[in-house]
């Protein structure tokens, strides 16, 4: 189910295939844009907010190549499915690279084409919702995080980033898992070639066949063209398989000989086709069980578990939550065009002390709810949803307010946090010293405190017998 009406660009030069095409939208409950060349398609972009492009290919002197360029520099978040008569594998093939979503070929089936949008629109919302690259440059690798947790990933990217190696990447939902991937990416020799994604949980199991190795044409119902699939768009380049354990058993035999032999056989193709991608791969599931449920082929878990990295969750790296805060009061400050830019002191404290199920995700949802509920240029513990409030241990319902101090409350909002605050200082600091080898100097460093700093806490949190 999608969440709410969304704007649909539509650019072609024939006007029975807009008048057509939008009707169905419309009927559909999008609102429909309407224009006939590329010109008007990127005046349409730069005055509205689109959620997805379906445009011709072909279109005169400003053609849907233009459009698609137009959207990778200045609102790559919006997916385009290109169109055309002139269908041909190599057209197909360099719009794909570009980063169109699909491409269709005419004459097509309404149903199907409504099909793609409806995927388009359904990638793009889940896209919309992951953690972006960091535009302040906080952190490495552009990844909004200086938390000693995520210490390991660091030295992981380090060293593997610019080799072919397949790598892993486990973790719950919201916790940046494409980040990784594409910081992968954006620092090895291929980050001049595609980067292509690939939602294995939104792929019909009928269509994982076609979607992963391509197909030619007349190879099933529908298949009025050939047409490349995801491994060959990736060629040269890295292809990201996010939520790899909800790829069907019976296509797990395929994948693993397309990654071992580098070759994949498109639908009713012949002969088999060489490909050059590097693999990462991504789940929120524990795939060593399912596994043992018989929903994961251990060959190919192995095949994939070349370089694993393990993504924490932000309950256990609560430092970076004040720089994410940050991050997204500024971004969603700036989009919605209000002045909010503070964090009231107990709001801050019921957001450190909650547990956060939904990760960074659930985070910069809630920020984004503040900041168009908020009446002034302060988000305060009433803007916060009511879970956070009751998450963080806050008083009753009975409406405490801001200046409310509770602090002799035994169950009261400062007496959680400050307990919280205590676990998480000392599992901070237990974790430093284990990355260390108890070498409270070093841990001292990691942690970006003083040795001296660091032996009082360790005193006051009861762990002066790992002072070393």
């Amino acid at each position: 189910m999608l969440g709410g009406r969304k704007q649909i660009l539509v650019a072609d030069d024939e006007a029975n295939i807009r008048r057509v095409l939008s009707a169905q939208l419309q009927a559909d409950g999008h609102e429909v844009h309407e224009v006939a060349d590329g010109s008007s398609a990127i005046e349409a972009l730069k005055d509205n907010h689109i959620d997805a492009v379906v445009t011709d290919l072909r279109m005169g002197a400003v053609d849907g190549m233009a459009v698609l360029r137009y959207c990778q520099e200045h609102c790559d978040d919006v997916p385009v499915i290109m169109i055309t008569a002139y269908a041909t594998i190599d057209s197909a093939v360099e719009a794909m690279r570009l980063g169109a979503f699909d491409f269709v070929a005419k004459p097509f089936d309404l149903g199907d084409l409504r099909n793609v949008i409806t995927k388009a629109l359904r990638t793009s919302e889940a896209r919309t919702r992951d953690v972006q690259l960091d535009a302040l440059g906080r952190g490495r690798y552009k990844i909004i995080s200086n938390d000693p947790a995520m210490a390991d990933v660091y030295g992981i990217l380090d060293k593997v980033a610019d080799t072919p190696a397949t790598v892993l990447i486990s973790g719950e939902s919201g916790t940046g898992k494409e980040l990784i991937a594409r910081a992968l990416h954006e620092n090895s020799s291929r980050k001049d070639k595609p980067f292509i994604r690939v939602n294995c949980g939104a792929i019909p199991r009928d269509l994982m066949e076609a979607e992963l190795f391509g197909y030619e044409r007349g190879s099933f119902t529908g298949a009025v063209n050939s047409k490349p699939g995801r491994f060959e768009l990736a060629h040269a380049g890295t292809l990201f398989l996010d939520e790899i354990g909800e790829i069907p058993v019976e296509m797990q035999v395929k994948l693993l000989r397309a990654i071992q032999e580098g070759e994949i056989d498109r639908v009713g193709g012949i002969k088999p086709l060489s490909v050059d991608v590097r693999l990462i791969a991504a789940s929120n599931r524990d795939l060593r069980k399912e596994i043992a449920a018989g929903r994961f082929r251990e060959d190919l878990y192995y095949r994939l578990n070349v370089v694993p990295i393990h993504l924490p969750p932000l309950r256990e790296r609560r430092g970076d939550i004040p720089l994410l805060l940050e991050h997204f009061l500024g971004v969603y400050a700036g989009r919605f065009k209000k002045p909010v830019g503070q964090v009231s002191t107990e709001a801050r404290d019921a957001l450190l002390a909650y547990g956060w199920p939904g990760n960074i995700r659930e985070l910069e949802n809630v920020i984004e709810r503040c900041v168009l509920l908020a009446d002034d240029n302060v988000i305060r513990l009433r803007d916060l949803s009511p879970e956070v409030r009751t998450g963080a241990g806050s008083a009753s319902a009975g409406g405490a307010s801001d200046d409310d101090d509770d602090e002799g409350s035994s169950g009261g909002l400062k007496g959680v946090v400050k307990e919280r605050t205590r676990a998480l200082e000392r599992d901070l600091i237990l974790k430093a010293l284990d990355q260390t080898g108890s070498n409270v100097t070093q841990a001292a460093r990691l942690l970006k405190i003083s040795r001296k700093s660091l032996q009082i806490k360790m005193k006051e949190l009861g762990l002066r017998e790992l002072n070393t």
